[in-house]
């Protein structure tokens, strides 16, 4: 699926949303790789379930063809900043949802970039009659569990010690969704 360049300009940075391009792999390789090392907020850790060039050709490739994928960039100062991506299946069972990921750097944090990455992911879910949006996030990331309840997701369950962070402590991760029932 294809989302043409949407600009925003939050708090003096001005970027662009867009879907992925193949040509964008080399920079999202890099980029995965240090988002990984800046925040215990994903579930890796630097290097680890590594996606080098060709692979994220392949991911992009996949998500452009496929109706239940999206995955987009935002741009800021002519490089790759974030992205998300929603990843559906094609089981029946499971064929109305998707579920969604970001990923920011850092140093662009507090621009409305995760925010807006979900935002389009939500318009572009609505649009494709895909009827529930999932997600994951660490408990402690309160920043981003009140964004997602203000973007219209509710809690569904928590997964209990789910993760073991740095500190060597065990963290719970919180299970949230979102559903459209417009018919």
């Amino acid at each position: 699926m294809i989302i043409s360049n949407k600009e925003f300009q939050v708090n003096g940075l001005i970027y662009t949303i867009r879907s992925s391009i193949e040509n964008d792999a080399k920079d999202l390789s890099e980029l995965r790789l240090q988002i990984d090392g800046e925040t215990e907020n994903l579930d890796r850790e630097r290097g680890e379930a590594f996606i080098d060039i060709p692979g994220f050709e392949k991911l992009i490739h996949t998500d452009t063809i496929s109706p239940r994928n999206l995955f987009l960039v935002a741009v800021a100062d002519k490089r790759i900043v974030g992205f998300s991506r929603c990843e559906g299946t094609y089981l029946k069972r499971f064929s109305h949802k998707v579920e969604f990921g970001v990923c920011v750097l850092n140093d662009f944090w507090g621009h409305g970039i995760g925010r807006n990455l979900l935002k389009e992911s939500i318009a572009w879910a609505d649009s494709n009659d895909i009827k529930k949006l999932t997600l994951n996030v660490l408990e402690t990331n309160i920043k981003a569990i009140e964004l997602y309840k203000r973007l219209g997701f509710e809690i569904e369950g928590i997964l209990k010690n789910d993760k073991i962070l740095s500190d060597g402590e065990y963290y719970n991760t919180i299970v949230m969704g979102r559903f459209n029932d417009a018919k």
